[in-house]
């Protein structure tokens, strides 16, 4: 795969041009500078060319994360094979503008000149004062209005090696992490990846943006989610915006890590398990910085967590430390082998010999003499598994017998670990014709 860096002071539109070339809004962009701090990953296929483009943050910023984010844009640098440098030049070349120039002259990277904000063919005598900069003609393009994005790209092309790489059509596992600010998601994730992908800092609400990085382990890739710190009150906009892109980075993901710290666990932690729990997809507690915690006090917080996340009770739980690698391979193994459950099906008859066996196991209702009774099971869908039981009255469904029927089939079926949804249909002179969903079930 081929790799290609963006890079430019704050503010340029960056972000605006990597949301262009990918096809969605995996950037936030906002009107003010500092937005993007860690370099967020993205893939785009253009004639036949499988690329990586890799947003950094503003370089030459001037606050506090300055030097960070020129330590990741230095990263992004090392395997790339082509830069575009954005510019805005309705706004003139900035003295950070050539301090980012000359740093770019030191890497000896091909530099592509990408000048953004040219909306039209009125504004392109701005351009002149760019070539001063000795990386070769500028292109002008509007990331915004979408111009000239092929003319950029088709000054990009000749600087990537030859193509002959198999490109594997085979999806890569999509991972989120989401937890509180602050219980080490970032760390987590440069401890798996063996790098400092992400910005790593003490103060709460470093990341701002979801965070995607590709990784390869025992011949799966995957993509890794690194979302921003969900608060309980977010302080600023940009902060809300950001816990948005992470729900919604949530909703197209595979797995979720659930991320908590060992010593810190509240009511927040229960809202964010419901939130995982509610979007349906397979989720692995992952309880960071168990290094920390005394021995005299394992088998307490391990009750604790018990208490506070019984209602995912299912889900498998992996004890971490970022600091020294305790629990990482565990946490891949682990999301490899959810992914492979989420997405199996299970044959009709052997569903229906069960139900057969689990109905002698446990009484079903009886309501005034009137029991429960289900005649025929079936799988509608998977990831996640979903089944749809065919009975005479759905009403007779209590939440008890609904759990004790997705806890077989996760025990029974080797689903363990994976959200089960149930679909009651009413079948025989009870129908009403539209059956329930379960509610109970809805994880």
């Amino acid at each position: 795969m081929h790799k290609v860096a963006i890079v430019g002071r704050p503010n340029v539109g960056k972000s605006s041009l990597f949301n262009r070339l990918i096809g969605r809004r995996e950037a936030v962009v906002a009107d003010f500078p500092g937005v993007t701090r860690d370099a967020k990953e993205g893939t785009l296929l253009y004639h036949n060319h499988r690329i990586t483009l890799v947003d950094t943050g503003g370089l030459w910023s001037g606050d506090e994360w300055e030097q960070a984010i020129r330590e990741k844009a230095e990263w992004a640098m090392e395997g790339a094979d082509a830069v575009i440098f954005v510019l805005d030049p309705r706004d003139g070349l900035s003295a950070a503008d050539y301090e980012v120039a000359e740093w770019l002259r030191r890497l000896g990277k091909p530099v592509v000149i990408a000048a953004n904000k040219i909306d039209s063919p009125k504004h392109e005598p701005y351009l002149a004062e760019l070539w001063g900069l000795g990386f070769g003609e500028p292109i002008a393009i509007s990331a915004e209005h979408a111009r000239g994005l092929d003319d950029l790209m088709d000054r990009v092309l000749p600087h990537l090696p030859e193509d002959d790489e198999d490109i594997s059509e085979i999806a890569p596992i999509r991972i989120s992490l989401i937890g509180r600010p602050n219980v080490g998601k970032s760390s987590l994730l440069n401890a798996i990846t063996q790098s400092d992908r992400a910005i790593v800092a003490d103060q709460p609400g470093t990341t701002r943006d979801s965070l995607d990085v590709e990784w390869d382990y025992g011949g799966q890739r995957f993509v890794l989610v690194d979302t921003a710190g969900i608060r309980k009150k977010p302080d600023t906009a940009i902060e809300d915006f950001a816990i948005q892109r992470s729900q919604a980075a949530i909703e197209r993901s595979d797995l979720i890590w659930l991320v908590l710290n060992a010593d810190e666990l509240g009511d927040h932690e229960l809202k964010l398990a419901n939130l995982a729990y509610e979007s349906g997809k397979p989720v692995i507690v992952v309880v960071n910085k168990w290094d920390l915690v005394p021995d005299e006090e394992l088998k307490r917080t391990e009750k604790d967590l018990d208490q506070k996340l019984f209602h995912i009770a299912y889900a498998p739980r992996v004890y971490t430390s970022a600091i020294n690698d305790y629990g990482i391979h565990d946490m891949l193994a682990e999301a490899m082998k959810l992914y492979d459950k989420w997405q199996s099906r299970v044959p009709t008859a052997e569903l229906n010999r069960w139900l057969e066996i689990w109905q002698i196991k446990h009484s079903v209702p009886n309501f005034g003499g009137r029991p429960l009774k289900m005649y025929f099971m079936t799988q509608v869908e998977t990831a996640p598994p979903t089944f749809a039981i065919f009975c005479n009255r759905a009403d007779y469904v209590t939440r008890s017998y609904e759990g004790f029927i997705q806890n077989r089939i996760r025990d029974d079926l080797d689903l363990a670990g994976i959200p089960v949804r149930l679909k009651w249909k009413e079948k025989g002179p009870y129908k009403k014709g539209q059956g329930r969903k379960s509610q109970a079930a809805e994880e």
